[in-house]
């Protein structure tokens, strides 16, 4: 069956139009057509800090790099890291009315406008990281893509943060009632509290920006976060465990304006597209190759790492099951069964 047929409406009401600015510091594409062969700034944000190995960053930084190469300079790339251009729901909503070119975007928070994407973001829904790259590099990933299109939001490619693990201050977690109770920060998306009310756990959400003072206070007893997120924003200092649970996979779409999209040449949407995907190429090779070096270095300042070996999955992925059931009116039940299909669930 054709995903254009099998999936065709999903995203009827889902869009969701503000006036809300991206931040002083972004703004509308700046230059003239790059049809006519002049020069065009173009402004990308994303939340995280402005680290080499924070996939958010990498992902802007390699698209920035590839873009400029291919038009020599002709399309200059601004990065604007730490939220600069305002959060992640500012920052979708600013593509949308024109205020804000472009984000590497957490896919969780698109899911928010795009219920359809939450089925990349169920608990456990991925094995590991080749069947999630599989998924989201194929049919069904560019059926999401495809799904985008009259949001107002174009996507040129899932970049990739990983899987997001556990982060907490003082309790290791290995079984779900490991977590019931505590309080743990989370993006406010349907499908994260969810999986988080089907885990016993106070789920706490609150903008990225607000976590490290929450951890330092107390308010809430951990988060999640990818391995190289964690790794990269300053957690060694407030957490004393990673637990390494597959909780949740993140894929980071890398977003553009689709007014700024649609004003290019089709070339230069071409060069655009293909610098996203070598961004995200670049993306995954480093948290490849840096994985275990950065378990090393935060196991060296201090923190416990609970390995994956240790975690009870099975008695995971049991607790998050209601989870299944309460998403399936809201991300579509087309999609939650191809995707569970695709990764051999349903056999």
């Amino acid at each position: 069956m054709e995903f254009k047929k099998v999936f065709a409406g999903v995203l009827a009401g889902g869009m969701v139009f503000s006036l809300a600015a991206c931040g002083s510091n972004g703004g509308v594409a700046s230059g003239s057509s790059s049809a006519e062969g002049k020069s065009l700034t173009l402004s990308i944000g994303y939340t995280t800090a402005a680290n080499e190995d924070d996939p958010y960053h990498l992902s802007a930084l390699r698209f920035k790099e590839v873009v400029e190469e291919k038009t020599g300079g002709r399309i200059n790339v601004n990065e604007y890291p730490s939220s600069q251009l305002g959060s992640e729901p500012e920052m979708w909503e600013g593509m949308q009315t024109g205020t804000c070119d472009m984000a590497v975007m957490t896919n969780a928070y698109v899911s928010s406008y795009v219920p359809a994407n939450g089925a990349l973001d169920l608990p456990f829904i991925f094995s590991d990281l080749e069947q999630a790259r599989s998924v989201v590099d194929g049919e069904f990933g560019q059926a999401l893509i495809d799904n985008l299109e009259g949001t107002g939001v174009t996507c040129l490619a899932f970049s990739e943060g990983g899987f997001r693990q556990l982060c907490t201050r003082n309790a290791a977690i290995k079984t779900p009632n490991d977590l019931a109770g505590l309080k743990i920060r989370c993006m406010e998306t349907k499908t994260y509290l969810s999986a988080y009310g089907a885990l016993g756990v106070n789920a706490t959400p609150m903008a990225w920006g607000e976590l490290l003072t929450a951890l330092q206070q107390g308010t809430v007893d951990g988060c999640d976060a990818p391995l190289s997120v964690l790794y990269t924003n300053g957690f060694p200092d407030i957490c004393k465990y990673i637990d390494n649970v597959n909780l949740f996979y993140s894929p980071l779409p890398i977003c553009i304006s689709s007014n700024v999209f649609s004003s290019l040449s089709a070339d230069d949407q071409q060069i655009l597209r293909d610098a996203a995907a070598e961004a995200v190429t670049a993306v995954r090779d480093n948290n490849d190759a840096k994985a275990d070096s950065m378990e090393n270095d935060l196991a060296a300042q201090g923190m416990t790492i609970i390995p994956a070996e240790e975690v009870d999955a099975e008695a995971f992925r049991a607790a998050v099951q209601p989870c299944y059931e309460e998403m399936e009116s809201y991300i579509g039940s087309d999609w939650i069964q191809q995707v569970k299909e695709l990764v051999g669930m349903n056999n």
